[in-house]
């Protein structure tokens, strides 16, 4: 490599090295696809820069780059950033809502047959029973409180500015509250996830692996991919906007 590419190259690193992780998913969205095959936290640790996340992951950021810049990204099909808060949290729910409720139920089966056909020579299989156990139970009420409080709220708080009125007072006082319940309970998600994938050696098949073996590191990782996707929309888009239109209605009818 000459002296200029060499420069152009370190100085595309340091431009795209200090920008925030969430910040590229929501100008890219598929960019969450390049992080999730390097095992970069876009979601809950979303406010890190790229360059500290890869450090986090333990991957080379020229790598990371380099995929960014050579993968064909097509436009999103709706910028969630604009579109109404009803209508994300509506494509929340029929998209990541129900894949997680029937992949909980699917691979709930699917683990409890492993661990009775092979729990004794590959304990890692009960460690992730437990694990998954733990996480499901939890994100499905997490799931409940969402689609039976928090989104309803968020709807109601849009529909007060369309409509230029008061917004209704919740019982929860202000959204914030259940938002960084939600949001923490995000980042429990996130753990469990990670160390799923740590007990299991980041999914690699043992060497007698049967059929069932394979289906369910294969599913794992794609059911953490969509949970991923799930929690970024929530904490890096409607969060924060259902917070920011609370605020700007309260100002108004202060």
């Amino acid at each position: 490599m000459d002296t200029s590419a060499r420069v152009a190259d370190e100085s595309f690193k340091h431009c795209h090295g200090a920008r925030v992780v969430r910040d590229l998913v929501l100008e890219q969205p598929d960019a969450a696809r390049i992080f999730e095959t390097f095992g970069i936290d876009y979601c809950c640790g979303g406010g890190q820069t790229l360059a500290e996340a890869c450090q986090s992951a333990k991957c080379s950021i020229e790598e990371v780059i380099r995929a960014i810049s050579k993968c064909d990204m097509p436009a999103p099909e709706r910028d969630w950033r604009t579109a109404p808060l009803g209508d994300l949290a509506q494509y929340i729910v029929e998209r990541h809502h129900s894949f997680a409720r029937a992949e909980i139920s699917r691979l709930a089966g699917l683990i409890s047959k492993l661990v009775s056909a092979h729990g004794s020579n590959h304990p890692e299989l009960l460690r992730v029973q437990r694990i998954f156990e733990g996480l499901s139970g939890e994100l499905l009420q997490h799931m409940d409180k969402e689609e039976g409080l928090l989104f309803p709220y968020i709807e109601e708080l849009e529909e007060a500015a369309r409509f230029s009125r008061r917004p209704p007072e919740p019982v929860f006082g202000t959204v914030q509250n259940p938002v960084a319940a939600m949001i923490m309970e995000h980042e429990a998600s996130g753990q469990a996830l990670d160390t799923m994938r740590g007990a299991t050696s980041n999914y690699a098949l043992p060497a007698s692996a049967c059929v069932s073996f394979k289906a369910l590191y294969q599913s794992l990782p794609a059911f953490a991919a969509d949970l991923h996707q799930h929690i970024h929309l929530e904490n890096n888009i409607l969060f924060p906007r259902a917070v920011e239109l609370e605020n700007d209605l309260a100002q108004k009818w202060r």
